[in-house]
């Protein structure tokens, strides 16, 4: 199974790790061997920009020819990953194929300083629900982390992910192909770990 690889313009909701670690694998605070799937490079989006949603604790990007969008590329996602994604991310945005650029160097918030690397091509959401649902300013993702994380984490934020949560539900299969929660590879995972720890503390 071919990995996939994902743009995630800071600053966004997907950029707090426990977000998308909560819609990847049902929880906030997956062990290290499911977070540890993932590797997370700063990069830059050319030909975007970025707007604060109205009345929203998340930004949206649409394209814009002489702009760009620092942002992270993740890479190490699965198909079961990206279905949960398009899930959580809902109507108004839709997944294209972009060319991103990795930071081998990242530089102040204007960009001065910025070192680019190679091209990689990834998946990104845009925002297609009308540019009149869009600010002209910038999202705040410090304050987000420091007055709004609460919403998406925990048991405040559990309603965010009740559409994916319901639809991985309703599957006949197991979509994240037992990585979620209560996977059987979770489970598996989870017993060894368990195990070791019984045997740590005997020894």
């Amino acid at each position: 199974m071919a990995e996939r690889a994902a743009f995630f313009y800071a600053p966004g909701t997907l950029m707090a790790p426990q977000v998308l670690h909560r819609v990847c694998y049902g929880s906030s605070k997956p062990p290290a061997y499911q977070s540890g799937l993932l590797t997370v490079r700063p990069a830059i989006l050319p030909s975007y920009e970025r707007h604060r949603v109205r009345h929203a604790d998340y930004p949206a990007i649409i394209p814009h020819a002489h702009s760009a969008v620092r942002g992270t590329v993740v890479t190490g996602l699965t198909d079961a990953d990206i279905w949960r994604l398009d899930i959580f991310e809902g109507d108004d945005y839709e997944r294209v194929t972009v060319t991103a650029k990795i930071l081998v160097e990242v530089g102040d918030e204007t960009g001065k300083g910025n070192v680019q690397g190679e091209e990689v091509r990834v998946e990104t959401y845009v925002w297609i629900a009308g540019e009149e649902m869009l600010e002209k300013g910038e999202w705040d993702f410090a304050e987000f982390q420091k007055e709004k994380i609460g919403r998406w984490i925990g048991e405040e934020g559990e309603p965010e992910y009740a559409e994916v949560d319901d639809a991985v539900k309703a599957q006949s299969y197991d979509p994240t192909g037992g990585r979620g929660m209560n996977g059987h590879i979770t489970n598996a995972l989870e017993g060894q770990t368990a195990s070791q720890g019984v045997l740590k503390n005997v020894i």
